[in-house]
């Protein structure tokens, strides 16, 4: 078998399976592992899937920059967003991360509605300025990639604050591995605002599920719940679910 037609095999299965164990696929086509194992390098050198220990999970496309990623799944992020917003009691103070389906919640919140948002991304406190809801924005050096703010700084201003909820985004949501990012300061970021809220709930539009990235943020069983717009049949929402995910249908 030609490596073009191996790799077009590969992502597949990664499509339909979720995940390729290296041993297994060699086994199944006769090849050996060693040529299995530089197929799969070179499907994570190209961005289409993420190699982790005996094979690889499928990328998420979620990674691209920012202004790529606002025409990225826009529907979905508007249905996940404006599930979130129901979650928010009036006189709250949220925690809101940065990305695009974050800036969808803005989108969905009533100009009127009274809450404190925290938040490191400038992009979320801009949008916020003619809202009612109270602004605090975290300073440090600005990751211009997912436009938050991140490193020491930033860290140092979250010690100082507390929320009921924090809205969490990532590029990858996977029942094996976890909830994941592509950047490892950002990925401890998110991590350091989960610590400072009372519950965390992962803004799971449709291009994230089943997907993983290369650093993890959190485990599934450190949040509240993943909010979905997939109905609860889909092979990666009934994965989730087994893996102890509490799922949030967004209509």
């Amino acid at each position: 078998m030609l490596a073009a037609a191996r790799k077009d095999l590969l992502l597949e299965r990664l499509r339909t399976d979720g995940r390729i164990v290296a041993k297994e696929i060699a086994a199944e086509l006769g090849l050996s592992e060693d040529s299995i194992r530089r197929d799969l390098r070179e499907l994570d050198a190209a961005g289409l899937a993420v190699r982790v220990y005996g094979g690889a999970l499928p990328a998420s496309p979620a990674v691209v920059d920012y202004a790529t990623r606002t025409r990225v799944a826009p529907e979905s992020k508007a249905r996940v967003a404006a599930a979130a917003v129901s979650l928010i009691e009036p006189g709250a103070t949220i925690i809101l991360d940065g990305g695009t389906t974050t800036l969808a919640m803005v989108h969905a919140l009533p100009k009127t509605f009274p809450c404190t948002i925290i938040t490191h991304s400038p992009t979320v406190a801009s949008a916020l300025l003619e809202h009612q809801a109270e602004i605090y924005l975290l300073g440090g050096q600005v990751f211009k990639h997912s436009a938050v703010a991140c490193g020491a700084a930033a860290v140092e201003a979250a010690n100082r604050i507390s929320a009921d909820l924090f809205f969490l985004g990532v590029t990858g949501i996977h029942p094996t591995a976890g909830l994941t990012t592509g950047d490892a300061e950002e990925a401890a970021m998110k991590r350091h605002l989960a610590s400072r809220a009372a519950e965390t709930y992962v803004l799971g539009s449709d291009e994230k599920l089943g997907t993983a990235s290369r650093y993890t943020v959190l485990s599934l069983a450190e949040v509240a719940g993943v909010i979905t717009d997939q109905p609860g049949g889909h092979p990666i929402s009934r994965q989730l679910s087994e893996a102890g995910v509490r799922l949030l249908h967004a209509g």
